[in-house]
């Protein structure tokens, strides 16, 4: 029963927090809004680790800064600003396409040759991006936010390569909190150098805005990442994984029931074959004799590294 709840939290909160961005920029500027909940959900993170008594060295703060520019800084603030141009269910599938670019550095660093499952699921994947660009977000849409979101991904990849012990702790808190608070400063130091900060006045936010910022906080960034992190623990790290194609499909299906957001055939047809292509690639990672295997939900402690969850 709590296994099954954690895979609900990692499917439907990430799921759903593309709209919860959606509604928080409505009246709270982008990057402010992604600053704020970065340093606030880092901290709440690192003070959990110090009451566990884990450490936190000097030296992994500098590797911190630089994995927290790309993931959070970029990939956070492209999406936050994206987000005001095209629907919330369109910004999450191009996230969806982050298994695609970290397949393409682990290749391109040496370090993990893909199957030929993988470079099939990679041209799936890019097949529905280019159906997505092409049609799936009705007339009058601007490519720029969708280039920005994707470039975002592939600072996130570069990112979380770099976030690897021995940059910084092994400890999963600290390794998302660390970055979680340096890519939050970046993002305010964005915002301020941007002028969100001067233009924007506390009293004009909306009371939606505010809960939907607390949503982000407390639940896409705690509880989630609290059951991520979890799961990690004691499921292999493929079934995990499973979050990247689970979280589009959601995020399309919540953004056109609760916000009012156009579902076109090109847009479904656009979910389905990337989705289908993020599943290739996991399913390269699960152990020879498990494909075929039964699924099993016993909770078992199973050594694994944290995969590229979104916080």
């Amino acid at each position: 029963m709590v296994t099954a709840l954690a895979y609900a939290a990692i499917y439907l909160i990430w799921g759903s927090t593309f709209l919860a961005i959606r509604i928080a920029i409505e009246s709270i500027p982008p990057l402010l809004m992604m600053g704020v909940r970065c340093v606030i959900a880092g901290s709440l993170l690192i003070a959990w680790a110090a009451l566990r008594g884990q450490s936190m060295p000097r030296s992994a703060w500098r590797h911190a800064a630089v994995a927290g520019a790309l993931m959070f800084g970029c990939a956070y603030g492209a999406l936050a600003w994206a987000e005001q141009r095209i629907p919330s269910g369109v910004a999450a599938l191009v996230v969806a396409t982050l298994p695609l670019w970290a397949t393409a550095f682990e290749w391109a660093l040496g370090k993990r040759r893909p199957a030929w499952r993988t470079l099939v699921g990679v041209a799936i994947g890019f097949a529905g991006v280019a159906l997505l660009v092409t049609g799936g977000i009705g007339p009058g849409f601007a490519l720029l936010p969708i280039a920005l979101v994707a470039l975002g991904e592939v600072a996130w990849a570069a990112g979380s390569i770099y976030a690897r012990p021995p940059r910084l702790p092994s400890s999963v808190a600290l390794n998302a909190g660390m970055p979680l608070v340096m890519g939050g400063v970046f993002l305010l130091a964005a915002s301020w150098a941007g002028g969100e900060l001067g233009a924007f006045h506390p009293r004009n936010v909306s009371g939606a805005s505010i809960a939907a910022l607390a949503y982000l906080i407390a639940f896409g960034s705690i509880a989630a990442f609290s059951a991520y992190a979890w799961l990690m623990q004691v499921a292999p790290a493929w079934r995990v994984g499973t979050h990247a194609y689970v979280n589009p499909v959601v995020a399309v299906g919540i953004g056109s029931l609760f916000g009012g957001e156009p579902l076109t055939a090109a847009l479904i047809a656009s979910t389905v074959v990337i989705a289908g292509g993020v599943a290739l690639i996991l399913m390269d990672q699960v152990p020879e004799g498990q494909l075929s295997a039964r699924p099993s939900w016993r909770m078992t402690a199973v050594p694994a590294e944290p995969v590229n969850g979104r916080v």
